[in-house]
């Protein structure tokens, strides 16, 4: 792994395994589409972790949470010496980053997290953090600059007052939507969760719809974020298959705006008309080649 003060490593997961479904029990992560692989070549041996928790008030789920993630991390051949919970218990660790290797963001309710990480200011706090950064789930979403809450909870697709677009934790400025394998016949309070939510949402956006053991990886040294596995990618009411199993994308740094675009166009709608041409871009390109 490179030396802790080179760079951070985003990994942004639906999910990584090591809970086996049926038992509860702890069992290796997955290493489907090489994600244990890439994972130790990151790895720095005897890390120590910090598991910071979606739910700051459920101490005894968290606790029994850090103590499987810390079997099956070494269960898969990732030696971690320790893993510490940040919750309500114990918020001032998040002032001492800087003395773990792996910082996990928990899977949860996102909005529930988000509120959560905004209280630690856990953003200025990972501005300097060198190390690896293991997003689950919604750990995943809130990595984002501006995060798509996605609606899961009864009442949340109805209630006015429910913000969908958070502020982040401004790792990346890719919005992730994850288990698309799981959610993508889901209805919630009467509605179609895609066609008639998250399709509308997605004008002038571009969501990434991971399927469970499809993962991102950022280097944050050169800015480079790969896909690896089933994904895809929702914009401007279009969906289009970005990557099978196996199979890896590239996801596009955002480009510069021309100078004399930015005199005729406002900052939002140039912004809109860029995300959409860009994503059809790249579906396009990317259909080519699958």
């Amino acid at each position: 792994m490179p030396e802790k003060e080179e760079c951070m490593i985003l990994y942004m997961t639906s999910t990584p395994g090591g809970i086996n479904r049926a038992t509860g029990r702890p069992e290796p992560l997955s290493n489907k589409n090489h994600f244990v692989d890439r994972l130790k070549a990151d790895w720095k041996p005897h890390s120590k972790a910090v598991l910071i928790a979606s739910e700051p008030d459920e101490a005894r789920f968290n606790s029994a949470m850090a103590k499987s993630y810390l079997e099956c991390f070494n269960r898969s051949g990732l030696s971690m010496d320790s893993i510490d919970v940040l919750d309500r218990r114990e918020p001032k660790i998040v002032e001492m980053l800087d003395r773990f290797d792996v910082v996990i963001l928990a899977g949860g309710h996102v909005p529930t997290e988000n509120a959560w990480f905004h209280q630690l200011r856990l953003r200025e706090h990972l501005r300097h953090f060198r190390g690896i950064v293991i997003g689950i789930s919604a750990g995943t979403m809130n990595c984002a600059e501006v995060v798509y809450a996605q609606p899961e909870e009864e009442g949340e697709a109805v209630n006015p007052q429910y913000q969908r677009f958070l502020t982040g934790l401004g790792l990346t400025k890719t919005k992730v939507i994850p288990h698309y394998n799981q959610t993508i016949d889901a209805v919630l309070d009467g509605k179609r969760l895609y066609q008639d939510i998250t399709y509308p949402d997605s004008m002038g956006e571009s969501f990434y719809c991971l399927t469970d053991g499809a993962y991102i990886r950022k280097d944050t040294r050169t800015r480079k974020e790969m896909l690896y596995g089933e994904a895809y990618l929702i914009s401007d009411g279009e969906i289009g298959l970005i990557s099978k199993t196996g199979g890896e994308f590239e996801i596009p740094v955002k480009r510069r705006i021309p100078a004399e675009l930015m005199g005729a166009l406002g900052f939002l709608a140039y912004g809109m008309l860029l995300g959409v041409l860009l994503t059809r871009q790249i579906m396009e390109e990317k259909r080519g080649r699958i």
